[in-house]
């Protein structure tokens, strides 16, 4: 049951602790993607993999076991509670980290990746949910806040995590300190949270009741357009990232940039999230939400027309990506909000549904992308620019044909 609106509840770590922990549980997942760029190029040589694009499977194959596991432990942990599940989670990600490290082929290392990602899907599953067991009201969201901007800085250093392990070590070492901090949040969580899911509060697991609620979320129009809008943008985000190393490396000839630029290009994200948060109440989801999607083609288009017209240095490419990311950081949490508007009442389970679509589909769309990579900027440029008119079409469906405007705005309460 929900905590009162208190700084520090009675059991536990107090709240400079707990904003820690639950921070630590949401950054595990960025750090395992983004610390592997600078290693993808080692990581081939190591073990053979002679195209340069299947590299990318790296980074793939962890997503697709990140999403497809979301389904699975919100219902585990609303029957057997969150300490047990995030537990289990967390150890998966801990031996596959492990399994990773000591991979002799290639085959066993994206093996290990799905193993990794499926693992690491229960932080991104019961890191809120353990917020609202034990928070409510603003200091829920004073929390979430404090977490979150700390799990936006962790893409903008994690390349730099990983360039620094391969200056002094072999690229088996950044598993080993995945899995390190793995093995650090399963003694700290053990040792420190309380199971925070009141006996009264579970939930059986009901294969009926579980189908009805994904239906009602894959067939409300405004829960199915925004997952899907969200969907392509997520695309467009992993198209990005998978081809991010090689563009720095085999385009622009600077891998001593790659970490620079791609912590200012993820700067973008984080920025835009703290705009957001400023802005949100008062101009609107749908306000803010669609201004950044129209932003967001109009930038991709511009870089596209910039890589075409053979016109594309570093410094273009730096800017114009941090730019359409900053567009992606202002939509992305108000396209996730939207979605959820009409979803209150079976709230867990349309997440897990929503966030399950938006990760598989979306990982996929961006290794599609990343595969196209060949040799030129083009192929991201054009994949950001199509995701970003898919994601439209999507809003447009889900709208009803308008923008700015909610097609059932809430009524105006009336004076007393």
């Amino acid at each position: 049951m929900t905590q009162p609106d208190a700084a520090q509840p009675a059991k536990g770590p107090g709240f400079p602790e707990f904003v820690c922990m639950i921070a630590l549980m949401m950054a595990l997942n960025a750090l395992a993607i983004d610390a592997m760029l600078p290693a993808l190029p080692q990581i081939g040589d190591a073990l053979g993999v002679a195209n340069a694009n299947s590299r990318q499977w790296v980074i793939t194959a962890y997503l697709l076991g990140f999403g497809a596991l979301q389904i699975v432990y919100g219902p585990l942990a609303d029957r057997y509670g969150r300490k047990p599940v995030i537990m289990i989670g967390v150890g998966v990600y801990v031996v596959f980290s492990l399994v990773a490290m000591l991979a002799p082929t290639f085959e066993t290392l994206i093996l290990a990746r799905i193993g990794q990602g499926m693992g690491s899907a229960a932080t991104r599953v019961l890191a809120v949910s353990i917020v609202r067991d034990r928070y409510s009201g603003r200091t829920m969201a004073r929390v979430m806040s404090l977490s979150f901007l700390v799990f936006l800085g962790v893409p903008i250093i994690a390349p730099s995590v990983g360039q620094a392990i391969l200056l002094v070590a072999p690229w088996e070492a950044i598993f080993g300190v995945l899995a390190f901090a793995g093995v650090a949040l399963m003694i700290w969580t053990g040792l420190r949270l309380p199971e925070t899911l009141a006996p009264a509060d579970r939930q059986p697991i009901e294969a009926r009741r579980i189908a009805g609620a994904f239906r009602e979320a894959l067939t409300n129009r405004i829960s199915i357009g925004y997952t899907l809008a969200m969907t392509a943008i997520t695309g467009a985000l992993f198209g990005f990232i998978n081809s991010s190393q090689q563009i720095f490396f085999d385009v622009f000839h600077a891998p001593g940039l790659f970490t620079t630029v791609f912590a200012c290009i993820a700067g973008g994200i984080a920025v835009a999230s703290v705009v957001n948060a400023k802005l949100v109440e008062r101009l609107g989801s749908r306000l803010i939400g669609h201004t950044a999607l129209l932003g967001f083609i109009g930038f991709g288009a511009l870089h596209m027309a910039v890589t075409l017209s053979g016109h594309e240095t570093i410094w273009t490419f730096g800017i114009l990506q941090a730019c359409t990311m900053f567009c992606f950081g202002l939509l992305a949490g108000n396209f996730g909000s939207m979605a959820m508007e009409p979803m209150g009442h079976i709230a867990g389970t349309a997440s897990s549904a929503q966030g399950f679509i938006s990760t598989i589909i979306g990982s996929l769309t961006g290794f599609l992308i990343g595969q196209q990579f060949d040799g030129s900027v083009v192929p991201m440029t054009v994949g950001i620019t199509a995701c970003g008119v898919a994601a439209l079409l999507c809003v447009l469906y889900a709208e009803r044909g308008r923008l700015f405007v909610g097609r059932n705005p809430l009524p105006v309460p009336a004076a007393s």
